[in-house]
Parts: structure tokens; sequence; C-alpha cells
């Protein structure tokens, strides 16, 4: 089961590597719905792995066992969710700096 966990953590992180040709809006869209998917997937094993624990004596143990694995497997998701921030935020700045530009009069005569 761990095993497998981190197999699918590992094959879907692979679509966050590079930049398609997509816009910048949309890049981050869909890589946030990735995330999301991704998410979905990491906590339907932890409820598996969760339910299985109550059927071990050492259910406490098995338990924070399973809470280690998903924060394991959720960092890296955490770590692309603040780089997509990242990148958001420095695309806004840029497009406040056009609009900005654009106001701005030809002629930047100092007073």
């Amino acid at each position: 089961m761990k095993r497998s966990l981190f197999a699918v953590v590992a094959a879907l992180s692979t679509s966050l590597s590079a930049q398609s040709l997509l816009g910048a809006p949309e890049f981050i869209r869909v890589q946030r719905e990735e995330i999301a998917r991704q998410r979905e997937v990491i906590t339907a094993f932890y409820q598996e792995d969760a339910k299985a624990c109550w059927q071990k004596f050492a259910v406490n143990a098995c338990l924070s066992d399973a809470r280690k694995m998903r924060r394991a497997a959720l960092e890296p998701l955490r770590q692309q969710d603040l780089l997509l921030n990242a990148q958001e935020r420095q695309w806004r700045t840029e497009q406040r700096n056009l609009r900005l530009e654009g106001k701005q009069p030809e002629n930047r005569s100092t007073p």
C-alpha cells in the first residue's frame, strides 16, 4: 500500500515539471486542478489505511504511521502549490505593471 501511494504521487507529479503552451492563468488553473486530484487520491489512500488500522492490535501506532505517510505524500503537493502561488503573484504583478505603464503619459518629464 505504501509503495503504491508513493508511485501514484510520483506519476502524477510529473505533470508539473514543465509549463505547457497555455497562458499563465490557464496553466495555473490546470495545475491547481491536478494538485486537487492528487490530494483526493492521497486522502483516499489514507482513509483506506486508517480503516485497515482498526483491524490491528496497535491501532494508535498504525494510525500514527498512516498520518506520517499522508503528510509525507502531501508535502510535495504543498511545495508545488507554493510554487504556483509565487508564479501567480509574479504574473499578477506583471499584469499590473503593464496596466500602469499603459496609463503613464508618453512624455515623462520630471517637475
